[in-house]
């Protein structure tokens, strides 16, 4: 008896000194929360809420900043935020509800439920809608939109806006994030079930669910602790653009807490919603005829934090970024929203994620020889693709820079390790065995890339000023697609684009005639006609030459 009173007792200890541990471990964690979210909304700006979840339960929620700035109204954890295209996952998942049932396959032809719409001579499957590989035209992108901004239209008006133009490319040869693909797929769900996309998700999910605080967006209906929407401009901030919310729709219309994106999140792993095996499919990357992973599956994004794989997507919408992340094998779920456009919660979702699992993204400087360093600068080449990245070493600095993009600084954190200064990548070099370099492996939230050594020189590279008289005749539009607009303006002596439905970037000069950009991997030539006026510019990106004639 005594002998067992002891091992109960001693057995009740372990898991006291476990539980204590586990406390200790956790206030630690929520010191690190607090410090990472106070440092992105600051308390008397535009705001954020954030919630963690370990193994089912709920581990931090807080907020932070302001809901709303003209009443000086603090946020709380229940305020209710637009969440844009976190909805596709909502969108998804009523498909496969509806596969279940068997009132639709995804690899019908959209034309069994919109009869009418143009295919071009292509099949385009509910799975292409679902994967952004339909090769419809997004409509967001489209050069007019903005004009029908604020304007409500029923689904088939706004079909009927985008169906007649150009497929970009075959279904199922290529990706590209798509809005119009998921506005279909919420007009199909209206014709399979006879009811609106709203009264459907409504029903069959939040009602379901408990979802109390989620609701499809409105502008007119009084929503409990909604926060407002917020942009910023070089003179602060100001109040979002207004949005109907019947363009969104299927594709990015719903508002909710991160309280209640956590329910959701917990009905969907654990089946209540759709079996096992579709899920899986949700959660496996398309296949491109090509047999390239596209790393998207239906309505989620496939990613990782330090190998450890996620299932996430993040959500834009006027006043509002949001994101979401599951772990899958540590049971992990962050959420993070915030109330103004200007201020993205990606990275500090993925930072809350990966010290909730142990891998934080904390890289120690460590010190190696500058001879060593200079050993590792080349040109090195993407495998698969003609992109170059130039590593340099300079005022004792290695830095990388992507063909003609911005250079950033490496750090060294172990030996032929090194991180970026500005972000969550890492670099490492791989020698043969004589100790020279072979390739370099970029490791980030995406799947590894390889890019292999070259013996080719590093291109040098001088940006020039450019007369003013000369500039001003690249001042345009230029057209890249149909309803897909290149803008060139000048502003103070530089010279500015905007493609549609994107932000202003400052290009550069390296010669009279042919720019580069610095934030991403892209390249422009004007060209000018026999009569000397400029007739279109030339873009590069990605390895791909576009023309763009000059429309205006």
């Amino acid at each position: 008896m005594k002998t067992s009173i002891f091992y109960l007792l001693f057995i009740s200890g372990l898991f006291l000194n476990a539980s204590i541990a586990q406390t200790i471990a956790d206030k630690q964690l929520t010191t690190k929360f607090d410090q990472l979210l106070s440092d992105k909304f600051k308390s008397n700006e535009t705001g954020g809420t954030a919630l963690v979840a370990r193994k089912g339960q709920i581990i931090y929620k807080k907020a932070f900043g302001m809901a709303n700035l003209e009443l000086n109204i603090p946020m709380q954890t229940e305020n209710v935020f637009r969440i844009g295209s976190i909805t596709k996952q909502f969108t998804a998942i009523a498909i496969l509800q509806l596969m279940e049932q068997g009132k639709l396959d995804l690899q019908d032809d959209i034309t069994k439920f919109i009869p009418d719409y143009p295919t071009h001579g292509h099949k385009i499957t509910i799975e292409h809608l679902l994967t952004h590989t339909s090769g419809i035209q997004s409509y967001t992108g489209m050069k007019d939109f903005d004009a029908i901004s604020r304007l409500d239209k029923k689904p088939e008006e706004l079909i009927a806006y985008f169906k007649n133009q150009p497929m970009e490319f075959a279904p199922g040869t290529k990706w590209n994030y798509n809005n119009s693909g998921f506005f279909l797929l919420g007009y199909i769900i209206e014709k399979v079930t006879d009811k609106t996309y709203q009264e459907y998700v409504e029903e069959k999910i939040f009602k379901t669910l408990g979802m109390t605080q989620s609701h499809y967006g409105s502008d007119s209906k009084i929503i409990k602790n909604r926060a407002s929407a917020y942009s910023k401009v070089e003179s602060g901030f100001v109040n979002a653009e207004p949005l109907s919310m019947t363009l969104p729709y299927s594709a990015g219309s719903l508002q909710s807490t991160v309280e209640d994106l956590f329910k959701w999140n917990q009905a969907v792993h654990s089946y209540k919603l759709v079996n096992k095996e579709n899920l899986d499919k949700a959660f496996t990357s398309y296949i491109l005829a090509d047999r390239k992973k596209t790393n998207y599956g239906y309505g989620w994004s496939l990613g990782n934090i330090q190998g450890s794989p996620t299932i996430e997507h993040g959500g834009g919408i006027p006043g509002f970024l949001t994101m979401g992340i599951y772990l899958p094998v540590e049971d992990v779920f962050v959420a993070v929203f915030s109330n103004c456009d200007c201020n993205g919660p990606d990275e500090v979702t993925a930072k809350l994620a990966a010290l909730t699992i142990g891998k934080p993204y904390e890289y120690k400087e460590f010190n190696v020889d500058s001879i060593v360093q200079q050993k590792l600068t080349g040109v090195y080449e993407k495998e698969g693709s003609d992109e170059q990245r130039f590593i340099t070493f300079k005022d004792n600095q290695l830095s990388s820079q992507r063909n003609r993009g911005e250079k950033y600084k490496l750090k060294p954190y172990a030996k032929d390790k090194y991180f970026f200064e500005s972000n969550m990548t890492t670099i490492e070099f791989v020698k043969n065995q004589s100790g020279g370099v072979e390739k370099l492996i970029v490791k980030g939230r995406q799947p590894d890339e390889f890019w292999i050594k070259s013996n080719k020189p590093i291109p040098l590279i001088m940006e020039i000023d450019v007369d003013e008289t000369i500039l001003d005749t690249y001042v345009g539009d230029y057209e890249l697609e149909p309803n897909f607009i290149l803008t060139v303006t000048k502003e103070k002596n530089r010279l500015m684009t905007q493609a549609t439905g994107q932000g202003k970037i400052q290009i550069f000069a390296e010669t009279e005639t042919k720019f580069f950009v610095k934030v991403m991997d892209a390249q422009l030539e004007f060209i000018k006609g026999v009569s000397g006026k400029v007739e279109k510019l030339i873009l590069t990106q990605g390895g791909r030459k576009m023309d763009a004639k000059k429309i205006k």
